[in-house]
């Protein structure tokens, strides 16, 4: 007689496990501790065998119904069910391993060795908070373009256009990574080149020439933090990126050969750049080695020693003194290329000494020195002439900028 729910649930404990028949080789084991399981007994080429359907009430008597007639589909194809649950569990942690999340985090741990430590992170950031909510726990093989481009969609809802197309150039190369280990034979990115909505290209806010002058004056009667203050004024001598300045450490300077050597682990070229220094920027490096000597940081942060200074420290520094939207501190770097561009300094001395990207891979291997001779002359032109328009001075002196109090 076929069970009833009524009698699964009334069924009670005994000395010894009993077995309660349903139909068509399904049961419900009750055990002496009162656990209640679904067992499934069928003959596979002449053998007798078991096949657990889980416990009950977790699985009620039509689920286990409705599995028993899966697995005798199953033996009707000739197909062992016991075998099959085995492969499906293997696939399932197969598409677990070779999940979009695993193989992402696999690539980006195979990456960062590379990169610096800050864009590690904002890569990581980016994938995790746009791609894994959406795709994450998907077996990369079964991701389509379409699947893909709804998850880019949401991201260009919020006007993020930029973030939008650097999410999709890093899923083609998370897919790329998949194909080359074996994981994947399609790489759904490269079906939507062209896809996404085209950000507007936007410059870092700069400094014009004619606006030098008064920041250079706001910037001497700066009342803030004095290490805050140091840190814009090297900045402005050296124009090297921010990331680069506020990491600087006390080994990279040589002041016997007035050089200051950036290694390739710090530089976003992944190359080691050398940065002349100027008599202005020696002196304030002196000055600076009194307040931070007693750190590795040039720029320590106010908080600990054993980190630089924060990325927003100079930023609200701008803003205190009155430039929010009008200049950046990266905009420094636009500022001294205009003018040095304007005041007639060769342009491949000047990209070098922006450590502007070299594609030519065999010069890129030993152009940190390139021109060196050239950009010792300009960056020393370039910091007299910021102390001579301090003065308001047109021609250029040797003065007051790099003479801090």
């Amino acid at each position: 007689m076929p069970l009833t729910d009524t009698a699964c649930k009334n069924a009670k404990p005994t000395e010894k496990t009993r077995k309660l028949s349903d139909a068509a080789g399904l049961y419900l084991e009750v055990t002496p501790t009162g656990n209640k399981y679904w067992r499934l007994k069928y003959r596979f080429l002449g053998k007798e065998k078991r096949l657990a359907f889980g416990v009950y009430p977790e699985v009620s008597l039509k689920e286990a119904r409705e599995k028993r007639d899966v697995a005798r589909k199953l033996l009707s194809d000739n197909i062992d069910p016991s075998r099959a649950k085995k492969e499906e569990k293997r696939l399932l942690q197969l598409n677990q391993q070779n999940s979009f999340e695993s193989i992402a985090l696999e690539w980006h741990e195979s990456k960062k060795l590379g990169w610096t430590e800050r864009h590690a992170e904002y890569v990581l950031r980016r994938i995790k908070a746009n791609v894994f909510p959406a795709l994450g726990q998907l077996p990369i093989t079964e991701i389509t373009a379409a699947e893909l481009l709804s998850t880019l969609r949401l991201i260009e809802k919020r006007g993020a256009l930029d973030i939008a197309h650097r999410v999709l150039q890093t899923c083609g190369q998370i897919f790329l990574y998949a194909i080359v280990t074996g994981r994947a034979t399609y790489n759904p990115a490269t079906d939507l080149r062209g896809a996404l909505k085209t950000p507007k290209k936007e410059h870092y806010s700069s400094l014009k020439s004619t606006e030098l002058s008064e920041f250079l004056q706001k910037l001497s009667l700066y009342e803030g933090n004095l290490q805050t203050k140091f840190a814009m004024q090297l900045l402005l001598l050296t124009f090297v990126r921010t990331g680069e300045l506020r990491g600087a450490k006390w080994e990279e300077i040589n002041f016997e050969a007035a050089e200051w050597r950036i290694p390739a682990e710090r530089m976003k070229m992944r190359e080691q750049h050398i940065v002349p220094l100027t008599n202005q920027s020696i002196e304030l490096l002196k000055k600076l080695k009194q307040i931070s000597g007693y750190s590795c940081f040039i720029f320590p942060s106010q908080n600990t020693s054993s980190k630089c200074m924060s990325e927003n420290t100079m930023l609200y520094a701008l803003y205190r003194m009155g430039y929010h939207n009008r200049t950046t501190v990266h905009g420094f770097r636009a500022t001294a290329s205009t003018i040095l561009n304007e005041s007639g300094f060769r342009s491949d001395v000047i990209e070098r000494q922006l450590s502007h990207s070299e594609r030519n891979k065999v010069r890129a291997s030993y152009n940190h020195a390139q021109y060196l001779p050239e950009r010792r002359k300009m960056m020393q032109w370039w910091a007299d002439y910021l102390d001579a328009i301090v003065d308001g001075d047109s021609n250029v002196v040797v003065g007051k900028f790099g003479k801090v109090a």
